[in-house]
């Protein structure tokens, strides 16, 4: 079993005493986000789980408990997201320097090849044009170079709650925004990819596309998979033959995983996040929270 931590919050930013407590007791309870009624108790014994898929945008405050966890013979790997957005799309980030400075601590800790680079979602408008990214992401790659060995990139996805986020500064002009996947904007898709291929070889990186409708392995860009079992089996010499995870949209490669958050949990509340709802329901659902609850929130 593969356990993910998270898709739906940042535990290693947030959650990771509750994490550890749960490391401890051997368990945590799973609900569906579907049927809150349904309710599962998931084995987090070191001997049930293959690997756990760790993601986040600030792993400091998880440092510490890495000696642990590895006295304890879990195996683990970091998606690690590193963009440096304005405060319009990014309003709760850490500068971006120190951000960059907890992945280099971390790779030096557990591996470049156990800590992947995620630059997304790429967001095109009037305050993040293309070569704001090209630039950004140079500046980032540099830092990194010799500290990871892939990153993944995705495009952000215009989902209804996220376009409502963004409706009023849109209405009144002060945002625009190019859905850059579209069939019109065929060659500025190209062109950023195509430059963003470079910049990551030139840093020493294999760059990867996340859930893309677009196949960019004419520019030289495979398809990736954030849950990688293939990843898992090369890092820890493991033998897993995990099936595609069927829960997912159907452009996502990723393996099976069980996944230990809940939505609408992140404090971050950057603005293009699929999974927060609502920012009243963010805080509402943080001040439940309860460290030592094998529920992530509530008890």
């Amino acid at each position: 079993m593969i356990i993910s931590a998270s898709r739906r919050t940042d535990i290693p930013a947030f959650y990771i005493e509750w994490f550890m407590n749960r490391i401890e007791q051997g368990f945590f309870y799973s609900i569906n986000p579907f049927n809150p009624k349904q309710i599962k108790a998931v084995s987090l014994r070191s001997d049930d789980v293959d690997a756990i898929v760790f993601w986040t945008k600030d792993a400091a405050p998880m440092l510490k408990y890495l000696d642990k966890l590895d006295d304890k013979g879990y195996k683990y790997y970091f998606q690690y997201t590193i963009n440096d957005y304005p405060a319009i799309f990014e309003p709760h980030m850490k500068p971006v320097e120190e951000r960059i400075e907890t992945f280099i601590r971390l790779s030096q800790k557990i591996g470049k090849s156990r800590v992947v680079l995620r630059y997304d979602p790429i967001i095109v408008s009037n305050f993040t044009p293309l070569d704001y990214h090209i630039e950004k992401f140079g500046e980032i790659a540099e830092r990194l170079s010799g500290f990871a060995e892939r990153v993944v990139i995705s495009f952000v996805d215009f989902y209804g709650k996220v376009s409502n986020r963004w409706k009023r500064l849109i209405d009144t002009g002060a945002l625009k925004l190019m859905d850059i996947t579209k069939p019109e904007h065929a060659w500025e898709i190209n062109f950023l990819v195509s430059e963003l291929i470079k910049i990551a070889g030139s840093a020493g990186m294999e760059i990867f596309s996340c859930a893309e409708k677009a196949d960019f392995s004419r520019l030289g860009m495979k398809r990736g998979s954030c849950i990688d079992a293939n990843l898992i089996n090369r890092i820890f010499g493991l033998n897993i033959h995990a099936r595609r995870d069927r829960n997912q949209r159907k452009e996502c490669l990723c393996a099976e995983s069980v996944d230990m958050g809940m939505y609408n949990t992140c404090p971050h509340l950057c603005t293009y996040c699929y999974a927060n709802l609502k920012e009243q329901t963010v805080k509402k659902n943080v001040a439940r929270h309860d460290a030592t609850s094998p529920f992530l929130i509530g008890s």
